[in-house]
């Protein structure tokens, strides 16, 4: 490989959580165990929900979109990690690095905006109730989801096409264990103020406006259930809404500590470790939440669970 401002490379190297090669073991397992967990958790989710006509409803729909992402999101990166470990190599293609940044972005975005869109939800569900079926129609849950499909696959195409223009040097290692945006543009040795401003930009439009929409109905709600009479009607109405809060919380806050920790430690191993919560971890806790806190999920698994032997003991 040549070294210059314009030099074309071919691959990068990933170097992961650590060197020494007796925890490389111990890093493939948890991982495997993690992802497989994550990608068979949400998917059964999904399948019960599916399979289950009473879970047909904007809320639902809305999770069955989420899950899909976590999926997406959790296999742009865990199997390239994992491959590397079981091939003793630390390679990624110049290629195959711009797709995970387009594919991790475009996942990244999209959670934020379909919990943006979740809790939407949640506030007419609670502040308008007599109204929920009317505002919250198929159609209309259809037209937000592809609204963020399309928003964040554009956002994701501007990011990736930012990191093609650039040109990098001889030092072509990623402290992370995937093709994290900034560490990318930090590697350039050509000029990176154009992707340094695009990228910030693009981090507090996508990431501040959906949190401010997040915000804002949580408040209407807090409002409105403030207002109810009953406290076993308070109680019913926080019920409605209390795994997609756990869930926003647990995004929000894994996303700030990872950021906390990054600017507190001048290690980019330590902030490819804490990265893991909101990569790795949050994906795989969520079809935890939801079936754990709500029970019309619970009863559609445990529906789809008890007539699988039937099935089985018919054919």
């Amino acid at each position: 490989m040549e070294s210059g401002n314009n030099t074309r490379i071919s691959e990068f190297l990933l170097l992961g959580f650590s060197e020494e090669p007796e925890l490389q073991s111990l890093i493939f397992w948890i991982f495997l165990s993690m992802y497989l967990i994550t990608v068979f958790g949400n998917l059964l989710i999904i399948l019960a929900i599916s399979s289950d006509a009473n879970l047909h409803t904007a809320m639902y729909f809305f999770i069955c979109n989420l899950f899909f992402v976590d999926i997406c999101f959790t296999s742009t990166t865990v199997p390239k990690m994992l491959w590397n470990i079981q091939t003793q190599s630390k390679v990624i293609t110049y290629e195959g690095c711009i797709t995970q940044i387009y594919f991790f972005t475009l996942s990244a975005v999209l959670d934020v905006f379909l919990l943006t869109v979740m809790a939407y939800d949640r506030f007419v569900a609670i502040c308008q109730p007599l109204y929920y079926t009317v505002i919250m129609n198929s159609q209309f849950c259809v037209i937000l989801v592809l609204i963020s499909w399309i928003i964040c696959l554009l956002n994701s195409l501007i990011q990736s096409l930012m990191v093609l223009r650039l040109s990098f040097c001889t030092n072509l290692e990623i402290p992370h264990f995937f093709c994290e945006l900034n560490q990318m543009i930090q590697l350039a040795c050509s000029d990176t103020l154009i992707s340094n401003i695009v990228m910030y930009f693009a981090a507090v439009l996508m990431g501040g406006g959906p949190f401010a929409g997040v915000l804002y109905s949580y408040s209407k709600i807090v409002f409105c259930i403030c207002r109810i009479s009953s406290v076993q009607g308070k109680f019913k109405a926080f019920s409605t809404c209390a795994s997609h809060l756990s869930v926003v919380s647990l995004f929000y806050c894994t996303m700030l500590g990872v950021y906390l920790s990054s600017a507190a430690s001048q290690s980019s191993q330590s902030s490819a470790t804490a990265s893991v919560m909101y990569t790795v971890v949050t994906p795989m806790l969520n079809p935890f939440i939801y079936s754990l806190r709500n029970k019309d999920i619970k009863r559609a698994l445990n529906q789809m669970l008890c007539a699988l032997p039937k099935s089985d003991s018919g054919s």
